[in-house]
Parts: structure tokens; C-alpha cells; sequence
């Protein structure tokens, strides 16, 4: 199948790119960030292709399904990392990003060939922009936290002032705080109309905005969360290593949520 050879291709790309960004770190080489980057771009558009491709075999959109989902979250990560190339000189937080998008691709190329399709009455269009929307807020919520990361690391070089050969490789403390507040900031509106569009599915399918399913509960949480380190950004002022340390500790939880407790609690969302 073309979908599949063109997501295979993609995810070596990518993990050529990782590899590139972590040796451009580790010997303090700006040129193979550059290289990198031209990299993770051409693994995108190899993404990009095995998508349409999905689309076209599938005849709906790809999205509804484990190596789907998890494909869509590298893919927005990738795809998100590198507009913002556009806007500031932060090459090197791919070393931080990169390994995301591969572990995501990863865990979805495990399940190739194996995926659980979803249940009729979890198909729609409906359902495709809920895991949209959903999934594009929750991959802006892991490039924040990779943004978060590297200024608690860019932060702690220069207080112990010793950024030696970094200093010339490594973003400013106001691109990563920038990028970080653009993340909370697209990411929790598409997150809530992701929640939205489910809700309303919910209540066609079930008459009931709300089944209490654990998986509702999960995000529900999430965005509780997300919702409140917004507010402290936009509201109360957080800024720089509070606001890093939050959204880190925010894509903890989320992962946490989203993740452990599936194997313990049935859900409508076990296809995923």
C-alpha cells in the first residue's frame, strides 16, 4: 500500500532529522541544524503525501484510528516547529522536538497493518474534526513543552554563566517564551472546539452531551488545565520559567491522563 511505503519513508526522514539535530547540538555546528531542518521539511511533505494517500484508499478522512491519530500529532508538531522557523531563529529546539515526532511516529508504525478500525457509530464527519481539532491542540501543547524545556535549559546556562560555545547556537529566551505562549494560546481553542464537536456528536448519537466516559473525563481534566495556565499567562503574568515549568508539567499530566488510565477503564475511544 503507497499510504504505508510513504509513511515508512517519512518516518526515516525523520529520524535521519533527530539524529542530524542532536549532532548539531552536540558538536555546536549552526550548519547542521540548517541541514536538519531541511530534513525534518522534506520528511513533512513525504508525511503530507502519505496522508492523501490514506485519504484517497480509505475514502474518508484518515484520522479515526490509532496510527492516524498518532501520525496526525507528529505530523502538526513538525508542521507547527517549522513555521515558526519563519518567525524566529530557534533551529536547534528541533533537537528537542525531533525526538517527539519520532517516538510519536514510532508508536504508530507498531501498529501498522494492526489497526482496530472504529465502530460505525464513531464515524462522521463529526468524529474526523473532533480528532482534528483535538489532536492539533494537544501536538501545539507538546511543542510548548519542548519550548519549555530548552529555555529551562538556555535559562539555567546563562544564570550559571557558562554558555560557551552554545551561546551562538541555541534560541533566545524570548523565541522559546514566544513560542510557548503561541502553543497555549492556538492550542487550547483547538483543543475546546475538538471537545465541542465531540459533545455535539455525543448528543446526536446518544442524546446525551456527556456519557461519562473515561476518555471524556481525561480531556475534560486536561483542559481544565490547560485552561488555567492560560489564564495565568494572559491574566496574571506568567512569563519564563514559571510559564516553562507549567506547560512541562501540563503535558505531563496530559499524557498521563490520556494514556494510563486507558488500560484500566473501558472506553467508546478503545480504537484508538
Amino acid at each position: 500500500m503507497i499510504a504505508i511505503v510513504l509513511f515508512k519513508a517519512a518516518l526515516t526522514v525523520y529520524l535521519i532529522s533527530a539524529v542530524v539535530y542532536g549532532a548539531s547540538l552536540w558538536g555546536r555546528k549552526v550548519m547542521l541544524a540548517r541541514f536538519a531542518t531541511w530534513l525534518m521539511l522534506t520528511a513533512l511533505v513525504i508525511h503530507t503525501f502519505s496522508f492523501a494517500a490514506w485519504w484517497l484508499a480509505a475514502g474518508e478522512g484518515p484520522v479515526v484510528g490509532f496510527i492516524e491519530t498518532s501520525s496526525l500529532f507528529a505530523w502538526v508538531m513538525a508542521a507547527t516547529y517549522l513555521a515558526f522557523q519563519l518567525k524566529t531563529k530557534t533551529r536547534v529546539l528541533g533537537a528537542f522536538i525531533s525526538p517527539v515526532i519520532c517516538l510519536f511516529m514510532v508508536i504508530a508504525s507498531v501498529r501498522l497493518g494492526g489497526t482496530v478500525a472504529a465502530p460505525a457509530i464513531l464515524r462522521g464527519s463529526l468524529v474526523t474534526l473532533h480528532v482534528i481539532l483535538s489532536v492539533a491542540g494537544e501536538a501545539l501543547f507538546a511543542v510548548a513543552s519542548c519550548a519549555g524545556i530548552m529555555y529551562l535549559f538556555q535559562d539555567g546556562l546563562l544564570r550559571r554563566k557558562k554558555p560557551g560555545g552554545f551561546s551562538r547556537l541555541l534560541p533566545s529566551l524570548g523565541d522559546l517564551d514566544r513560542i510557548n505562549h503561541l502553543c497555549l494560546s492556538w492550542g487550547f481553542p483547538l483543543l475546546t472546539l475538538g471537545v465541542l464537536a465531540g459533545s455535539l456528536w455525543a448528543r446526536i448519537v446518544w442524546g446525551s452531551h456527556w456519557q461519562w466516559d473515561p476518555k471524556q473525563i481525561w480531556t475534560l481534566m486536561a483542559w481544565g488545565f490547560y485552561g488555567f495556565l492560560l489564564y495565568q499567562r494572559l491574566v496574571t503574568g506568567w512569563r519564563g520559567r514559571t510559564a516553562a515549568r507549567w506547560s512541562i508539567a501540563a503535558f505531563i499530566i496530559l499524557l498521563a491522563l490520556l494514556m494510563a488510565g486507558k488500560p484500566f477503564f473501558q472506553t467508546w475511544h478503545d480504537f484508538l
